[in-house]
This record gives C-alpha cells, sequence and structure tokens, in this order.
C-alpha cells in the first residue's frame, strides 16, 4: 500500500480498535502499576502494549517503514518512510482517570511528515490527514479558525516536567496571554491539542520539552487544516527542535509574544 489516503484511512481505523484496549483498561485501571520513567514521566503497560499492538498493526499497512516510538517496544529505525508514534499521549491523565488522552501516529517520508492520525480515547475523536488532501474529523472536513488577534483566541500549551531553566521566561508568556487573551488551557496531551487547533476548538497551541511522537501527526494536521508550523523563532526546526507553534492565523502575532520573552 502506497497511496497515502488508503494508508491514512487504514491506520484511523487501526487507531479506533486499538483504543477500545485502553479504554477497557481505564477503567479498572490501578495506580500501582504505574512505572516512573523520571519524576512526572509516567508509563504503565497500557502505553507499551498499545504500541506493540500498533507496531504490529502498522507493519502490516505498511511493511517496508521503520519506527521511532515513546516506549521503544521495537528497534529504532529511520527509514525512507518511518512511523513516529505515541500510543498513549497524556498518560499522567490515563492514570489518574482524567481526559484527555489519545494514540498519536504520524508518517513521515524522508524528513517531511506526510500523513497523520490522532484518536482521542475518551471522547472518541479520529483526527486524520494526510498531504495535499485535506483533513478530517470523523469522516468530516475541518480548518483552523479565522481568528488573526490575540484577544479573540484561546490558546492551548503545556508544563514543563522537567528542563526548569527557562521557566521565567515562559512565565512571562503566560502573564502576558493571560491578560489579553479569551484564556489559556492545558489538557495534558499535545496531540489532543494539535487536534484541537486543526478542528478550530482552539486558535493556537505552543509548548517546549516536545518530542517527535508528541507532535508528529498534528503537524499534518494543523498544515492540512489551514494552519502554520514553527518553533519558537519562526523557522522549521519543529519536529525534533522540541518547540513549536502551531496556530491558524494569530500565528504572527502569538510568536511575537515568545520571541519577546524567550529570547
Amino acid at each position: 500500500m502506497t497511496n497515502l489516503q488508503d494508508i491514512t484511512l487504514a491506520t484511523a481505523e487501526l487507531a479506533k480498535t486499538t483504543a477500545q484496549f485502553i479504554a477497557e483498561e481505564a477503567a479498572n485501571f490501578s495506580k500501582d502499576k504505574v512505572e516512573l520513567k523520571g519524576k512526572s514521566d509516567l508509563v504503565s503497560y497500557v502505553d507499551k502494549e498499545t504500541e506493540r499492538k500498533l507496531v504490529a498493526g502498522l507493519t502490516e499497512i505498511l511493511p517496508e517503514a521503520g519506527f521511532i516510538t515513546e516506549e521503544n517496544t521495537i528497534s529504532q529505525d529511520k527509514k525512507a518512510y518511518t512511523w513516529v508514534i505515541d500510543p498513549l499521549d497524556g498518560t499522567t491523565n490515563f492514570v489518574h482517570g482524567l481526559p484527555a488522552y489519545a494514540i498519536s501516529i504520524g508518517l513521515m517520508h524522508g524528513d517531511d511528515v506526510v500523513a497523520g492520525v490522532i484518536h482521542e480515547v475518551t471522547r472518541s475523536e479520529t483526527f486524520y490527514a494526510w498531504k495535499d488532501g485535506g483533513a478530517f474529523m470523523n469522516g468530516a472536513p475541518i480548518h483552523v479558525t479565522d481568528a488573526a488577534s490575540i484577544d479573540e483566541s484561546l490558546f492551548a500549551t503545556g508544563f514543563p516536567i522537567y528542563n526548569f531553566e527557562k521557566l521565567d521566561d515562559y512565565l512571562a508568556i503566560l502573564n502576558e496571554l493571560m491578560k489579553d487573551a479569551h484564556g489559556l488551557r492545558r489538557v495534558g496531551s499535545a496531540a489532543t491539542d494539535m487536534a484541537y487547533v486543526a478542528c478550530g476548538r482552539y486558535e493556537a497551541f505552543f509548548e517546549y520539552n516536545l518530542n517527535p511522537w508528541d507532535v508528529a501527526a498534528g503537524v499534518i494536521l494543523v498544515k492540512e487544516a489551514g494552519g502554520f508550523i514553527s518553533d519558537f523563532k519562526g523557522g522549521s526546526d519543529f519536529l525534533f527542535g522540541r518547540e513549536m507553534v502551531a496556530a491558524g492565523p494569530v500565528h504572527p502575532k502569538l510568536l511575537e509574544v515568545i520571541k519577546k520573552h524567550w529570547y
């Protein structure tokens, strides 16, 4: 299978099917099954088993592709086509019984993200896009909002769980936006945040300390929904550069605020 539309739709079905496992485990999940990768970086058997299921299914969809995955259940191997997977983005929410948490699957061709699927488990919403094919949620086309100013925007962000050296700069950004925007939200799942930008629930999302599996699927979703993606400098080092701004037309205004305090 080499047709991007077919690959994306098959991946969306795989994500929906695999999400049933996550939902079933959520009903009886116990916190004593949690492992710590870092002080505030949680993982469980649900993350790992979900990743195994996704890897098996994606290998059937595109056998020649390599993998970059969060939980390292398979050898990390970048090839001409590479799947970039977060099996459960929002593990801390999952552990505490909170929405939102999502499966995030991006497909890279070389250095370019060409397809993406984000399935938000608690709302059973499947977001997907492929290059030059548009963006969709549960089969319906989606688009970023038309808002172009800070004072008509609702923003999403994340809080750092390590690397606090830039915390004061980050708080200065939040301080300015709190005073001027409709509000700030911290849902706890970057994949969900980017899906919500793509469908117009947020005007923008920004965060630092990100990993490629957090955002790969969201990159193509936001782009195909008519949005803009950059790093904090306005450049293109957003996938592996650990910082991102994903937005509709408010992107340049938000970037001005970030640059003012970050550099």
